[in-house]
């Protein structure tokens, strides 16, 4: 989601709660069973002219839910990513996050909450670690910081570590600060597998902003000694457009640094969805990534927000978040190429590979205009020789779609629920929705943990792969065919 500003101030509306001790996150211990139930019975189809009523929940007869875990304080404010390991789910939360055991994915139950303001908290694990962005100004790198101006010198912004060996009890270990802060992050491993790196996304500076200041066209390098993560720290901060970004228009941001980086660790790629501009980035080098190619849509592109490549490594999509998350996009008056996503073939090999546009896709359901709907969040369904995958539209709901064919994309099953309110508008709907180890997960930003299963023929293979750990933006490989 973009970020907004207040008058002085960068950073977003969250309410700062007290937590306990300083480093320490305040770990709250949920009832072992508060998954509610969803009734089994298979869905109807729904029209695609016709716009449910409120909290009416509507899908295609190939995608049901099965489960849903509601949001409690004082977990209470917005959702957001989700990370994946083993049988536990990880999912950020504005203030802070929740550790759900899956391994009933109809029955998910809450390990722990762990109480930690700070805007996204975008989130990610590798092992015994878990990492979090903070991208709102606070008073302190601690847990039980408050929200302080940007123009303050001493304000903090950047990257949180916590011990993640007992589920039941988080423990935050280590900040990292970063400039302009961590909107995203993106964890990228070492190939001795003795390090980590984190690929640090920001944007937005202002000369009033001591530790975010113009140009900011980078961004931070964090490395991570796996065996001693207290050492972490900043390597790095490449300038990955030193003859600019662009400008800008009536239409599209302007480039001050990056949204969110895809990374293919497997194949040394990566792609970065950076405000007015797409990029495909080497990293065999993980500490020196390199601008091979670059794209702009300055006709029906607004935000480039994330990007996701097929298992081939062949195409790649990036998606425009058009209104920020916070509009009505998916409707007859914005149409379907802005606010959707971009297919590009990518041709070439070496420095020499190059980005081709080939199609756009948005999911072919009108939202009503209290909903704030547009692509954003989906991960690859692990198909054996096929391109497919799932994605969250917000209040759009969730939508699994083929580009096998990359001018000829395809919705093959949808599910959503209908507007929060019919008579104004009213944010939420669903920030994440990924594949993992059998089901779709959902971080719904309003009603919480949702668990979707999928049944039909043209996705049976996925049964076939299975992930010990998945960050959705560190892309993981599959055998194909």
């Amino acid at each position: 989601m973009i970020r907004l500003h207040k008058p002085r101030l960068r950073q977003l509306r969250i309410v700062a709660l007290a937590a306990t001790g300083f480093l320490v996150a305040g770990v709250l211990v949920a009832p072992a069973s508060n998954a509610q139930v969803v009734p089994q019975a298979a869905p109807a189809a729904a029209p695609t002219n016709t716009i449910p009523g409120v909290d009416e929940i509507v899908s295609s007869p190939n995608l049901r839910q099965i489960a849903n875990v509601p949001k409690v304080a004082p977990l209470d404010a917005t959702n957001s990513d989700i990370a994946f390991q083993g049988k536990y789910a990880f999912a950020g939360n504005y203030n802070g996050f929740v550790i759900y055991d899956i391994s009933r994915p109809s029955a998910p139950t809450v390990v722990s909450r762990v109480l930690c303001p700070g805007s996204q908290n975008d989130i990610s694990v590798h092992g015994d670690l878990l990492f979090l962005s903070t991208d709102s100004s606070r008073s302190d790198d601690s847990c039980n910081s408050t929200t302080q101006g940007a123009d303050v010198k001493e304000s903090w912004e950047g990257i949180k570590v916590f011990d993640i060996k007992d589920k039941a009890n988080p423990r935050y270990i280590k900040s990292v600060e970063t400039a302009c802060g961590s909107h995203t992050h993106t964890l990228v491993p070492g190939k001795s597998g003795k390090t980590v790196y984190l690929y640090v996304s920001s944007y937005s500076p202002r000369a009033e902003f001591p530790d975010c200041q113009p140009p900011h066209d980078s961004i931070s390098i964090i490395k991570v000694p796996v065996k001693k993560p207290t050492d972490a720290a900043v390597i790095a901060a490449p300038n990955l457009f030193p003859d600019g970004g662009f400008p800008g228009s009536e239409t599209g941001s302007a480039t001050t640094g990056c949204h969110d980086i895809t990374v293919y660790p497997a194949k040394d790629l990566a792609a970065g969805a950076c405000m007015g501009d797409g990029i495909l980035l080497d990293i065999k080098n993980r500490e020196k990534p390199r601008v091979i190619n670059r794209v702009r849509d300055t006709v029906n592109f607004a935000f480039w927000h994330s990007a996701t490549f097929n298992n081939a490594g062949t195409k790649v999509i990036f998606t425009d978040e058009l209104g920020g998350g916070g509009a009505a996009t998916c409707n007859e008056a914005v149409g379907p190429t802005r606010g959707a996503d971009a297919i590009y073939d990518i041709s070439g090999r070496g420095d020499a590979r190059k980005m081709n546009f080939r199609s756009y896709y948005k999911i072919p359901r009108n939202n009503s205009d209290t909903e704030n709907c547009v692509a954003h969040n989906g991960s690859l369904i692990p198909v054996l020789g096929k391109d497919i995958m799932v994605q969250a539209w917000y209040q759009g709901g969730i939508s699994v779609w083929d580009f096998t064919d990359s001018a000829k994309p395809k919705e093959i099953a949808f599910w959503e629920r209908g507007p929060l309110s019919a008579d104004r508008p009213v944010g939420g709907g669903t920030w994440s929705a990924y594949y993992y180890n059998g089901h779709i997960y959902s971080n719904d930003m309003v009603k919480g943990l949702d668990v979707l299963e999928l049944n039909d023929w043209r996705t049976w293979t996925a049964n076939l792969t299975r992930y010990k750990e998945l960050n959705v933006q560190t892309q993981p490989s599959y055998l194909g065919w």
